[in-house]
C-alpha cells in the first residue's frame, strides 16, 4: 500500500476526510518525489500533487502509483476547488509543519472546510520503514562506511579539518550519494570536545583525537555515523576514555530490540560511562531515528518511553567530552529486527592510530 493510502486510512479512523500537506518532508514521503514548491492533497479518491512547471514533467514518472501530479494554476484557490470536488469537510494539517500564513491562506480560500491540527501527522507512520526505505538507508550507510575506509588512508600531518570534511563529502558524492545527510563534522584536538563542532582551517592536532561525524543521502534517505581516531599516538587516559565509550556503545547495541524503550537503551550506555567516572561529561542522548530527515522519532534518551518495533532505525552514539581538552564519540546505525537489531555500520571501531 502506498503511503498516501496509509495516511488516509489513519485519518478516516479519526473521522477526517483527508489531509493537506504543505511541508517538503511530508510531501516527499507521501508522493515518493522530492520537490520544493507545491501542495499535496490526500483524499479518499486519490493523492493529488499540485506543483509548478519546474517539477511537473519529472513528477509524471517519478511519483508513487497512487499519486496524480497536476500543474499549478491558481494555487490556494485551486486547492479549494479540489476539496469541494472531493467533498472534504474536515481536513487534517500538521500544525508543527505548517506556517500560520499557510493555514490562514487555506482557511480563507476553502470556505466551509474545517482544518484540524493533527500533530506529527505523518511522523508515526514514517517511523516504521518500508523495504524500499530500508534498502535506501542501507545503501547510504554503505557509502558512508566506504568513505571512512578512504579517509583513513587520506589523513596525514598538515591537513586541516576543512580538508578532511571536504574529502569525505567529495568521496560520498563520487560514490553514489545524492547529497549530504547533514553538515559534516571533522574536529580535532581541543575542538573534539564540541559534539557539534564546525570544521575550520585548523591543522590536525597530532597525538590527539579527530572526531568525524557525517552521513550520505541516497534516494533522499539519510545515513549517520561517527568515528574518532588519533593522528599519532594515544596516551593511557585517551585509551581509557575511548574504550569506555566503546564499551558503552556495545552495551546499548546489545540492549536494542523490539519492545525496549529508548530510556532503557540510553541507560545501558550511560550507566557504564557513569561507573567510569565520566557521567557528567556525556550530555546528549544515546541516539535517534532517521529517514528522510536526519533526526526522526523515536529517540534513545532518559525521557523516551516509546518502545521500539521491528523496522525502525536508531543511531547509537554515546560520547565523553572533556571541555578544553578533547572528546570521543562512536556512532553506529542499527535496524531493529524481530530478534534484536542489525548493525548496518561496518567500519572498524577499535581505536585507530594513524
Amino acid at each position: 500500500m502506498e503511503n498516501g493510502r496509509k495516511l488516509f486510512l489513519k485519518l478516516q479512523e479519526k473521522g477526517l476526510d483527508g489531509a493537506i500537506l504543505m511541508d517538503e518532508v511530508s510531501q516527499h514521503w507521501v508522493t515518493g518525489f522530492a520537490f520544493t514548491d507545491g501542495i499535496v492533497i490526500v483524499s479518499d479518491k486519490e493523492t493529488l500533487m499540485i506543483t509548478d512547471s519546474r517539477y511537473i514533467e519529472a513528477a509524471r514518472t517519478g511519483v508513487y502509483a497512487d499519486v496524480r501530479p497536476v500543474l499549478f494554476s491558481r494555487r490556494t484557490s485551486e486547492v479549494a476547488a479540489y476539496t469541494k470536488e472531493y467533498g472534504m469537510k474536515k481536513v487534517a494539517y500538521d500544525g508543527g509543519r505548517t506556517t500560520v500564513a499557510q493555514l490562514r491562506s487555506l482557511q480563507e480560500a476553502c470556505e466551509g472546510v474545517e482544518f484540524v491540527d493533527v500533530p506529527a501527522l505523518c511522523d508515526e507512520l514514517r517511523r516504521v520503514k518500508t523495504p524500499m526505505e530500508i534498502e535506501s538507508i542501507r545503501t547510504a550507510q554503505a557509502i558512508t562506511d566506504a568513505a571512512f575506509t578512504h579517509i583513513c588512508s587520506f589523513i596525514r600531518p598538515g591537513l586541516t579539518e576543512l580538508e578532511v570534511a571536504a574529502e569525505l563529502e567529495y568521496f560520498m558524492r563520487k560514490n553514489g550519494a545524492d547529497g549530504l545527510a547533514f553538515e559534516t563534522i571533522a574536529v580535532s584536538g581541543k575542538k573534539s570536545s564540541l559534539p557539534h563542532g564546525v570544521p575550520g582551517k585548523v591543522v590536525l592536532t597530532e597525538n590527539s583525537f579527530l572526531t568525524m561525524d557525517y552521513g550520505a543521502r541516497y534516494n533522499g534517505y539519510c545515513s549517520d555515523m561517527t568515528r574518532t581516531v588519533v593522528l599519532g599516538k594515544a596516551d593511557e587516559e585517551m585509551k581509557f576514555i575511548y574504550n569506555t565509550v566503546l564499551t558503552a556503545q556495545k552495551a546499548a547495541i546489545a540492549a536494542m530490540k523490539p519492545g525496549m524503550t529508548g530510556k532503557a537503551v540510553d541507560a545501558a550506555a550511560r550507566d557504564i560511562i557513569k561507573a567510569a567516572g565520566y557521567g557528567d561529561y556525556f550530555g546528549h542522548g544515546t541516539g535517534h531515528s532517521l529517514g528522510l530527515e536526519i533526526h526522526e522519532a523515536p529517540n534513545s534518551n532518559y525521557r523516551s518511553e516509546t518502545p521500539f518495533c521491528v523496522n525502525q532505525f536508531q543511531t547509537v552514539e554515546p560520547g565523553i567530552y572533556l571541555e578544553g581538552k578533547y572528546g570521543v564519540r562512536i556512532e553506529d546505525l542499527v535496524l531493529v529486527t524481530e530478534n534484536g537489531c542489525e548493525d548496518l555500520t561496518k567500519s572498524e571501531k577499535q581505536l585507530i592510530e594513524l
